[in-house]
């Protein structure tokens, strides 16, 4: 089944745009992969095809070397953007989410090392499972929200947005002046630390504070 953006259950006659990502948005997580802190926003992009439902359970890339996961909250675009203000992009966003930026970590550190664009190790068909989104209503404050990951019942990620480098709306306001931001485009706003391989059978839970709660499979 293809993909297509949900919001509080209801799938939206919205396209499915583009994902604009942002790496090293965690300080600890920079430290684990032995990167330096960024002084600013390090941005790389995912098509569309990269988008699966992440609640319906989803397949990693197999022989390429180990797969991490990467918890995310995720921020659906309802309005175009562009040199936005922090009051334009609260206005233009529609809901919270959660997903995972898949990460083929073997290929990607092999790519890097030889200077080379790593989008083969992030931006592949499946790269990026994503939940349902929840109405913006319900995180007033996105800059001070709890994000946790449990694989098989243990805890792998867990985080809380307050630790950003650069917070949620700041970030969305530098991915504008850059990109223009259409309706339906997803923005994820980096990773906490404790990124780990995925494996077959592996039993995710997602959550977002006490807003949000998915589970998933890697099939």
């Amino acid at each position: 089944m293809s993909y297509r953006h949900v919001l509080e259950g209801k799938t939206l006659d919205l396209p499915v745009g583009k994902v604009v990502c942002v790496g090293r948005n965690y300080a600890e997580h920079a430290k684990e992969l032995n990167n330096p802190v960024p002084t600013s926003p390090i941005l790389f992009m995912k098509p569309s095809t990269a988008i699966v439902a992440l609640e319906e359970g989803f397949t990693i890339p197999q022989d390429q070397g180990e797969c991490h996961h990467e918890l995310e909250l995720a921020v659906l675009i309802g309005k175009p953007l562009k040199n936005a203000s922090e009051a334009d992009v609260r206005d233009a966003i529609l809901g919270y989410g959660i997903g995972l930026d898949l990460t083929l970590r073997d290929l990607q550190n092999r790519l890097k090392e030889k200077s080379h664009p790593w989008e083969v190790a992030k931006a592949f068909d499946g790269a990026n499972p994503l939940s349902g989104f929840i109405a913006a209503a319900k995180i007033p404050r996105p800059d001070n929200v709890d994000i946790a990951l449990l694989v098989n019942g243990v805890v792998r990620q867990q985080g809380n947005t307050a630790d950003m480098i650069t917070p949620v709306i700041a970030l969305i306001v530098y991915i504008s002046r850059h990109f223009t931001l259409l309706p339906g485009d997803v923005i994820m706003t980096g990773t906490p630390a404790g990124v780990a391989a995925l494996h077959s059978g592996d039993a995710l839970e997602l959550r977002v504070a006490d807003c949000l709660h998915v589970t998933s499979r890697v099939i």
